[in-house]
């Protein structure tokens, strides 16, 4: 009977080991697959002609992105948004980042919609990306019937149908690179910029006075307006903006890289070359390496860094110079 029973010990210690070596090499593997996929892609140059003069106008800007949306899905790990299984479930800094991209192809891919492909107000809108702009604006989250990323692939497909006639010399194919279009695109990008550094500030900020109206005695609301609002960002969602920012950051480089091939001939007629280069130069900086393994969030003259007041900083001086590169192409 005591042999048994030691036996019967012995047995259920080995399990237990065995258990306990297992959870271990399981968590081993999804630390290791986290790190991976939480790996931010790198920049790539664009795809331009050899021969500026021979260049295809709108191939720089359609081609750049089919990439970047390309890279949001074949990225290491794939799409992390809409996962539902360990360890990207766990994973919030990439989805946040994919985020950020996201909302700059859909603006992208909407002006090219509604401005780059079309002549006037009331001309045609082009097949193809009227069909591939909307597809991106399907729930980003969706795991299945159908998957998000079934659906960015079809727009992937719309924009690459697009690309392919330019390329061909299609006349019905066009892409309009005039100052008025590139304007409506910066304006786009300036209120995201805009956005994205007030909530960046707020990581240090509790509130802030209420100056909707401010500028317009005539102006009003729909209801009733404090006088300040509480703007401080939680404690768990700094790390999501900061995130979302550099997902920003690293689209608007390749885009602006992009317009400066496409819309080269209007940059120098406004001699704005020097602008675009601005604004390039100060989202590289937003995209340094990280050399904290978090991100911290410190007061701003605190003893420990805050990385979102850093990232705001690079994000407010490339809006300043988008704003005034928008204002240069207002001019005659």
């Amino acid at each position: 009977m005591k042999e048994r029973s030691a036996q019967n010990i012995l047995s259920t210690n080995r399990r237990v080991k065995v258990a306990l070596w297992s959870t271990g090499a399981v968590l081993l593997v999804f630390i290791v697959l986290g790190i991976y996929f939480s790996r931010e892609p790198d920049i790539f140059w664009i795809n331009h002609s050899a021969d500026p003069e021979s260049a295809v106008v709108g191939v720089p800007t359609t081609d750049t992105l089919i990439r970047v949306a390309e890279t949001l899905l074949d990225k290491p790990g794939g799409y992390l948004t809409n996962d539902k299984m360990p360890p990207s479930v766990f994973l919030d800094n990439i989805p946040s980042w994919e985020l950020g991209v996201l909302n700059q192809v859909r603006d992208l891919g909407r002006v090219m919609r509604d401005d780059y492909t079309r002549s006037q107000s009331q001309s045609k809108e082009d097949a193809d990306v009227a069909k591939g702009a909307p597809q991106f604006f399907f729930n980003n989250d969706s795991w299945i019937f159908p998957a998000t990323e079934s659906e960015y692939r079809d727009g992937i497909e719309a924009f690459i149908d697009y690309r392919q006639r330019l390329i061909d010399g299609d006349p019905d194919t066009q892409f309009y690179a005039r100052a008025d279009n590139l304007r409506e695109w910066l304006s786009q990008v300036e209120k995201r910029l805009g956005s994205l550094t007030r909530r960046l500030g707020n990581s240090v900020v509790e509130n802030r006075i209420n100056d909707d109206l401010a500028g317009d005695a005539a102006a009003e609301a729909s209801g009733s307006q404090p006088d300040t609002f509480n703007v401080r960002t939680g404690w768990f969602k700094v790390d999501n903006i900061f995130f979302e920012a550099r997902g920003t950051a690293w689209a608007l480089v390749h885009f602006f890289r992009a317009a400066e091939f496409d819309f080269a001939h209007v940059l120098a007629d406004k001699n704005a070359e020097a602008s675009v280069r601005q604004i390039i130069r100060e989202l590289e900086a937003s995209l340094e390496g990280l050399s904290s393994p978090m991100i911290l969030n410190g007061g701003g003259y605190g003893l420990f860094a805050n990385h979102s007041l850093v990232m705001a900083n690079y994000l407010a001086r490339a809006n300043a110079s988008v704003i005034n590169l928008r204002e240069l192409l207002d001019q005659g």
